[in-house]
């Protein structure tokens, strides 16, 4: 297998994390912006996005453990419809 080809697709199949960087996420989901706002988490265009992770977020914000994994869920169907 061509090794360019292989990362590209893990990069495509790279599901967003709790550890993914807030601007991370929303560059490779923008629509994740309204998921996160629904949540509580209007830091999507704060300055910090850039070095805080998604769970570092949810934390500062008070998101309870389930409901930042229900979260995550709706995010990554979401980002999942997106992939090719």
């Amino acid at each position: 297998m061509d090794m360019a080809k292989g990362k590209k697709q893990s990069e495509k199949e790279a599901k967003i994390t709790e550890g993914t960087k807030i601007d991370e996420a929303l560059q490779s989901c923008p629509e994740a912006a309204g998921i996160m706002m629904k949540y509580g988490m209007h830091c999507v265009g704060c300055h910090v996005a850039a070095d805080e992770t998604i769970k570092q977020g949810a934390l500062v914000h008070g998101m309870s453990e389930t409901d930042l994994k229900k979260m995550m869920s709706e995010i990554n169907k979401l980002a999942k419809k997106r992939r090719p």
